[in-house]
């Protein structure tokens, strides 16, 4: 049995090196969202300590809070699973285009195909990103009587 050609390793290396750079993309988003869910984490353990201590409207305030933390670490947790599904489809995209080529298998619909479902995972995950935030800018909302509008100059 002959091994495989340096240049068909070469060719298959260059056809692979955009699915690769679109991996280094993915992780990249994936890190910023690992970040934004450890910095909602952080948000509900500090509120959770407030809140046993808090009567009246703040404690409404930190109960509706936490409400919203809790679904924004459900809406963002989705999001990091699609995403690192869409990495694991790509990775199994330049898996497929080695051993076809190595192989000489014809398998080209079902890299495609891959790369596809690759790419509706992460705009999936990045539709959840996307709502995650605006469940953000919803809990950062600046209460009127903190703004003093009423206030005379």
């Amino acid at each position: 049995m002959e091994g495989p050609y340096l240049s068909t390793v070469s060719e298959t290396i260059q056809a692979a090196i955009a699915p690769v750079f679109l991996l280094a993309g993915i992780g990249a988003f994936l890190n910023v969202m690992v970040g934004r869910l450890a910095r909602i984490v952080d948000r509900a353990r500090n509120i959770e300590q407030l809140h046993p201590r808090s009567t009246g409207p703040e404690h409404d305030r930190h109960v509706w809070e936490l409400r919203i933390i809790d679904r924004r670490i459900a809406v963002i947790n989705n999001a990091i699973f699609l995403c690192t599904a869409s990495g694991l489809a790509i990775c199994f995209v330049v898996a497929m285009m080695f051993v076809s080529r190595l192989a000489n298998w014809h398998i080209g619909i079902w890299v495609a195909i891959s790369f596809i479902i690759s790419m509706l995972l992460l705009m999936a995950g990045l539709i959840y990103f996307l709502v995650e935030v605006r469940m953000s800018l919803e809990a950062i909302h600046v209460r009127e009587e903190l703004l003093e509008l009423d206030r005379k100059k």
